[in-house]
This record gives structure tokens, sequence and C-alpha cells, in this order.
């Protein structure tokens, strides 16, 4: 029998250990889903893939291949996570050992940093609406500006910053009652909203074609193809860090169901809404508007105005939380787990995120192009390394207590704590995925899936000679 494993307070805390209760059902992984897909950014993408030169079949054709992609991953990251009950940085010991986890830990949560910031920035554009509607003499605040944004903007950035730090504050269970009720809102203000475009324009002079140029043939199946992995590139951050809502799901079973729901059905009802409102800006407005900010500040009723406000402020705020704000709160926690904990891990990552001045880099897309696609390259590796390691490499199985002891017995301690293996792979594949980035122009939309398959083949390579039969006798002797 083995010997009982000691668990070290360098990577424990509350936080991080396994969940328990795991009291989620399906509904809160569609609502998750929801929180995530109804977007300002998610209505402007859907939009903009009509950019590419497609028509309205062949852009939901796209759309459906993408999400069908993310719905795999999706499956393939949750599954360790619910199955074990800890959060991302966790599961990435398996494969990183319990040190080493902290580099895609560190990854993700610099990514999620920036995220943070831009969409605490978007948000507050719809925050500034209702102030104007309500009080326009404060319209004078925006002739003044410190650090680039103007004393309006401040404003109506730090209200959504302490906003949604409010609602962290209270932890996972407030999180969840967010995300469960915010999704449902939000389509029934969608709905109304596009009624009423339907209305003001009429259904016949409403086209689902919004490309300046029509292709066919094989010029049609590449840029469908780069639309579908350009669906799948948008959703790489949380499906990465899709454990640290999946470690709560009651089973498998409802985490799939949950994701069916949340991801094919969900994304592609939200982005027929989307497309139907920009198309209907056209005849209502004589432009296409492709900014739904935008559409609802030029709306001539108050109440559609103030409701469209509200809508996409907590939509933005949603994903905000879900994406950028509990990923860095389990990751930074997961640095130092006796002196950050989740709630201050998240603090750390919003008050990192103003450091940022994000308004700066949303307004120079040259330094967030660069900024966000060197981390981003990164991502693609992250999924490959993982996911070869938990079905190939250790054939599903998991020795909890191993993820969280110093001990060299541990089955993930690997060499003072850290997998080299893992690290050297995650090297290679970078380096690939950074040059498919931004010196080849035509794999650039690419190079999620060129870093994965790359950090998949050269991780697995290197990790023959530890098979899996040697891997399932030490579980097999941990579980005696």
């Amino acid at each position: 029998m083995k010997k009982e494993l000691p668990i070290s307070p360098k990577l424990s805390n509350a936080d991080l250990l396994p969940d328990k209760e795991q009291k989620w059902g399906w509904y809160s992984i569609f609502a998750f889903w929801m929180s995530d897909v109804h977007s300002v950014g998610g209505y402007v993408f859907a939009a903009s893939l009509f950019a590419l030169g497609l028509n309205g079949i062949q852009v939901f054709i796209s759309l459906l291949a993408g999400i069908s992609i993310v719905l795999v991953f999706a499956n393939l990251m949750g599954k360790p996570g619910q199955k074990a009950g800890v959060p991302f940085p966790v599961v990435a010991r398996m494969s990183f050992g319990v040190f080493g986890a902290n580099i895609p830990a560190v990854i993700r949560g610099l990514i999620a940093v920036v995220w943070y910031g831009i969409q605490t920035f978007l948000a507050s554009s719809s925050f500034i609406i209702l102030l104007l509607y309500f009080f326009p003499s404060m319209e004078s605040l925006a002739d003044s500006s410190f650090v680039g944004l103007s004393y309006l903007g401040w404003v109506g950035f730090i209200a959504m910053w302490i906003l949604q730090g409010i609602v962290f504050m209270f932890g996972m269970d407030m999180i969840r009652k967010v995300i469960d009720w915010s999704g449902p809102a939000i389509y029934i203000a969608m709905f109304a909203l596009c009624v009423y475009m339907i209305d003001a324009a009429g259904w016949d002079n409403i086209s689902f074609n919004l490309s300046s140029k029509n292709l066919d043939g094989w010029d049609a199946g590449i840029q469908m193809f780069v639309a579908a992995a350009l669906v799948a590139g948008y959703f790489a951050g949380p499906t990465l860090n899709f454990s640290d809502f999946s470690r709560y799901c009651g089973s498998y079973q409802k985490l799939k169901l949950g994701n069916i729901l949340g991801l094919p059905l969900n994304f592609i009802v939200f982005s027929a809404f989307s497309v139907i409102i920009v198309s209907a800006s056209i005849p209502v407005f004589g432009e296409m508007i492709t900014d739904p900010v935008e559409t609802v500040k030029r709306l001539d009723s108050g109440l559609i105005t103030v409701l469209g406000a509200l809508t996409f402020i907590f939509a933005t705020v949603g994903i905000n939380i879900v994406a950028n704000f509990v990923a860095p709160a389990f990751d930074f926690s997961n640095v130092s787990p006796q002196k950050i904990s989740f709630k201050a891990g998240g603090f750390i990552a919003a008050f990192g995120s103003v450091l940022l001045t994000p308004w700066n880099l949303f307004n120079n897309p040259e330094m967030i192009h660069y900024t966000v696609d060197v981390l981003a390259a990164m991502i693609g590796p992250l999924y490959g390394i993982i996911i070869v390691d938990y079905y190939l490499v250790k054939k599903g199985k998991i020795d909890i207590p191993s993820l969280y002891t110093e001990s060299e017995q541990g089955l993930y301690w690997y060499k003072k704590g850290i997998n080299m293996k893992s690290v050297y792979a995650l090297a290679v594949a970078s380096i690939v995925s950074i040059v498919a980035t931004f010196m080849v122009h035509a794999l650039s939309n690419y190079a999620l899936f060129i870093g994965g398959i790359v950090a998949a083949v050269v991780y697995r390579y290197l990790m023959a000679p530890e098979t899996a039969y040697a891997l399932q006798m030490k579980l097999a002797e941990s579980e005696a």
C-alpha cells in the first residue's frame, strides 16, 4: 500500500483543493457559455465575418463548423477538471509538474489581464450612454482627459470596474447566480432590439448578404475555412481554462449537455440576432453599423436606448468575469497559494488591468496585436500538451494526492516539481506558432492549430520513454 502523501502549503489553499460539492447542473454550464457568447465583441465578431466575402449561408456554415470545434475542445479540456474537481492550473500540474504548472497559469493569467481591462473599457461606453441620457450636463467632462482618457471616460471605467469587483467579492456562488440569469435576460433584450430594428427597417429591406463581394467555389471554401478557424480562436482563452468552471459540475454528462446547448445552439441563435440587427441598420441609419453600442445610441426610443445600454453593460460584465476575472484569480493564486487567495488573485488582475491603460491599448491596434498575439501564440501549445498528456500519456487517470504534494513519490513531481519535457515542447511549438503568426501571413489565422499540433507531437515523442503502462502501474499502487 502506498504511503500517504503530505499536502504541501505551497501547492494548496481552500480555493485550489478539489471541490467536493460539485452542485452545478447542465443549466449553469449552459449559462456560462451564454455569458461568454453574449458580448459586444461576439456581436461585432459575427457580423465581421461577412467582410471575408461570404454570403449569409456560408457564414452560418462557418460559424457552425467553428463552434463545433470549440465544443470538442471544451469537452476535452473540461473533463479532467470535472473528474477531479480542480481548476485549470491544478490540471496543468499533471503535464507540467506541480511547480511547472505556473508557466501555463501565468501565460493564461496575463492574457486575461489584458482583455479584462479592454472589456471593462468597452462596458464603460454603454454606461456613459446611460449617464448622458439621465445627466446630459456631464458631457462637459469629456473635454478634459487624464492619461489618455477623458474624465467622463474615467467615471464610466471606474464604475464598471467597481461593479465587477462587487460581484467577484461574493465568490463563485454569486458569479454562478449572475451568469444564470444574465444570459436569458440578454436574450430578451436582444430579441426586443431585433424586433424594433425589423419594424423600423421593414423585413423586405433586410439582407443576409452584408459583403461587398461574392465568393464561390474554391475561394469561398478557403474563406469559410478561415472563418471557422477565427471562431475557434475567438473562444481559445475561456476554453483553455474551462476546468475553472467544469470543476463545479456534478457529472460529465451534465457538462456535455450544457456545452451542446451553450455552444452550437446558443452561438448560432445569438449570431442570427446580431446579423439581423446589423443588416437592419443599413436601411434605418443609411450605413452599416457593426457596433451595437453605436446602434443603441442612435435609436429614437428612450426606453430602447436605456434597455439596450443596460443589456450591453451586463453582457460585457458577464463575459469579463467569466473569461477574464476567474481565470487569473485561480492562475495567480496557484503561484503562491498561501499568500494569494482566489479573491486576491482576481484583484491583482483587476489592478493590473488599470495600470495597462486599456483605452490606449484599444486605440492602438498594432500594440494590442503584438501584445496579445505573442501570448495567444502559446495557447495552442498548451492545448496540445495538456490534452495529449491526459488522454494519451495518463490514459485519463488522475492521482489527486500527487497534485498537492512536494514528495518525490508524487506522480507529478518529475524533477524538482517541473516536467522539462513539457517546457521544451511549449518552447518549440510557441516559436513555430509565433513565426506562423508574424512571418507567414497565409498561416496567421491557423497559429492556434499549428502550435497545438506541433506541441502535441513533440510532447508525445519526448514522453515516449515514460510509458502509459508504467504510469498505470503507479496509479494502481496509489489506489491500492
